[in-house]
């Protein structure tokens, strides 16, 4: 069974926050960037991608529990959730994508996405306007128009 993968939405006026990632390692086949893309080299290429904040619900854990949760250990802030805006795929994995309301605290990069920060595997928390989804290959790419439409009121 695939574990759930809960999002944050977090946007002010006409931006959200994403993360800004790169990602690369030894063997294509350790890589869910080169299984989700079909990359079948034996090396990784690496890959420069932005995802919103979330990661997998745990056991016992609401999505929408989860995606609080990630938020607050990926970048400090707590929010409360709003509504749903968007489900989907994320590297085969379902995903449930939530707006959130009542933001409280500075976007710091925190968590585990701090402590793995380096050359092979680095993030960056960024806010952005739709015209740098594609520019950022926001992923998953099926995210892009419902956000940007979002964005756009």
């Amino acid at each position: 069974m695939l574990i759930p993968r809960a999002v944050a939405v977090v946007v002010d006026g006409q931006r959200a926050l994403v993360i800004k990632r790169f990602l690369r390692k030894e063997a294509s086949g350790d890589c869910v960037m080169c299984q989700d893309s079909g990359w079948s080299g034996p090396n990784c290429p690496g890959h420069h991608y932005a995802v919103l904040p979330g990661g997998h619900v745990e056991d016992g854990e609401s999505v929408e529990d989860a995606a609080l949760r990630e938020l607050r250990e990926e970048t400090t802030l707590d929010a409360r959730i709003e509504r749903q805006v968007w489900t989907g795929r994320h590297n085969g994995r379902p995903a449930s994508y939530y707006l959130v309301r009542d933001v409280r605290g500075s976007a710091v990069l925190s968590g585990d996405e701090a402590k793995a920060h380096g050359p092979d595997d680095s993030y960056e928390l960024m806010w952005v306007t739709a015209d740098a989804f594609d520019e950022l290959n926001l992923h998953p790419a099926d995210i892009r128009e419902p956000l940007a439409r979002l964005l756009r009121g």
